[in-house]
């Protein structure tokens, strides 16, 4: 046969020890960002409510990881039913798995894989507990991010990410959680606050940060562990996308934690601590879904714009009167909806896809594409939300008594305190010593 009659056939995918590893560590960079996140949160709260703020998140650890191994996997990532989730027997129990199968194309065995979005389940709910501090009963914030999980989590995760979701086949662009993790938990966060209502004192008890090293060294962790979250997801780096995604993310997060203190500078006159652990966190959020689409410049751009808008909407809670604790909806919904849509504007078509944005000559096309994700996701995680926490309010009860809450979520929920203002001696030198001034006021701490 002559050599032009000759088809070849594409050459089968084969497992890359270097991608394997690396994705192995970005797994467990990823799971970094969920202590990482309690940390961060943990600060923010007062004394009273910094261990149960922990729990919040740990306890995502372990409730996620089972119900991801029994049936989440195969719900996310099965074979699509009807463009709204999937379903594999093989994928159930993670018992029909080779030890060496490859993922879908790509060269990492689909354990792997498996155990990298594990990880991004288990921090999207853990997300939602920041707006819900010093208020919620732990049993049923327990039962409540195992339904969430079942029944938002991983179907939107299906439809962003799963071969044959709606938001996939559309040509909803998002690299590694913008609309699936951080419009799907700012958007639940939402609506369960609407539900369970204020804090106790909301607007009138000063409610400050009680540890803001705390709330860096969480900030510093998180950022520390996006990068396996962010590169991590284009599952390798043969191509150049997952560095150009690991450089976006330190680019747009310097610019948004530098716009959001320029706009705090500007408005209330200081530059904050608080203010640039939050403002990083803008910017990581904002680059997750928009970082493999754009170039380093449009980094700086999506980083620019999400530091101040989220900036501004973290005071929106006292212009409308809904008590989101930690700011979860200003951050993490906001910066989630101006990163997926700023692709629209800012998207090169020399990244993770030829789709071009308005600023490039595409038009508004993709535009109106990641209108349509966002705006899926949003109302679907938001009615949702706030059913599963009606019905878990008008059965357990939602939130912990109004005594309980103010004595301390920590003492009622969880039997310990996060510290021992006892003093540090015991016996009777302990006994006879003359009280420092924080252990006199200890009764009184309420920052």
């Amino acid at each position: 046969m002559a050599p032009a009659a000759i088809t070849l056939a594409a050459e089968a995918p084969k497992l890359s020890a270097a991608n394997t590893g690396f994705m192995l560590i970005c797994s467990a960079l990823v799971m970094l960002m969920t202590p990482g996140l309690a940390f961060f949160y943990g600060g923010m709260v007062r004394v009273k409510s910094t261990l149960n703020m922990l729990m919040m998140s740990f306890i995502s650890l372990g409730i996620i990881t089972i119900l991801w191994v029994l049936y989440g996997f195969s719900v996310a990532f099965g074979t699509d039913k009807g463009s709204l989730f999937g379903w594999d027997g093989d994928y159930v129990g993670l018992s029909g798995i080779g030890l060496t199968q490859l993922w879908d194309g790509y060269t990492i065995p689909i354990y792997v894989f498996a155990v990298f979005q594990l990880m991004f389940a288990i921090i999207t709910p853990a997300l939602i507990s920041g707006a819900l501090a010093d208020r919620v009963k732990f049993t049923a914030w327990s039962l409540f991010i195992a339904l969430w999980a079942t029944i938002v989590y991983f179907p939107v995760a299906h439809w962003v990410w799963g071969t044959g979701g709606w938001a996939f086949d559309l040509g909803v662009i998002d690299f590694a959680g913008g609309t699936a993790v951080h419009i799907n938990a700012g958007a639940a966060a939402l609506g369960v606050i609407l539900v369970i209502g204020k804090r106790v004192g909301f607007k009138k008890d000063p409610m400050r940060p009680h540890s803001l090293p705390w709330t860096m060294l969480g900030a510093g962790l998180l950022w520390f562990g996006w990068f396996g979250f962010n590169a991590g997801s284009w599952l390798g780096n043969d191509d150049g996308v997952g560095a150009l995604m690991f450089v976006n993310t330190q680019v747009a997060t310097a610019a948004a934690m530098l716009a959001w203190l320029i706009y705090e500078k500007l408005r209330h006159g200081a530059f904050t601590s608080l203010g640039a652990a939050s403002g990083a966190v803008a910017g990581l959020v904002a680059i997750t879904p928009s970082g493999g689409a754009v170039s380093p410049l449009g980094a700086i751009a999506v980083g620019a714009i999400a530091g101040v808008l989220c900036a501004m909407a973290v005071g929106l809670k006292y212009k409308f009167g809904y008590d989101d604790s930690l700011d979860v909806v200003g951050v993490h919904l906001v910066g989630g909806i101006v990163g997926s849509l700023l692709i629209g504007f800012f998207a090169t078509g020399g990244g993770q896809s030829d789709a071009q944005g308005l600023f490039y000559g595409g038009g508004l096309t993709q535009f109106w594409k990641q209108c349509a994700g966002v705006g899926g996701v949003l109302a679907y995680s938001l009615i949702a939300s706030a059913i599963l926490a009606f019905l878990i309010d008008k059965t357990i009860g939602m939130r912990v008594s109004e005594d309980e809450e103010v004595a301390g979520i920590d003492q009622t929920e969880h039997a310990e305190t996060a510290y021992d203002f006892s003093g540090a001696g015991g016996g009777a030198a302990a006994r006879t010593a003359v009280p420092s001034p924080v252990v006199q006021d200890s009764k009184k701490v309420d920052a």
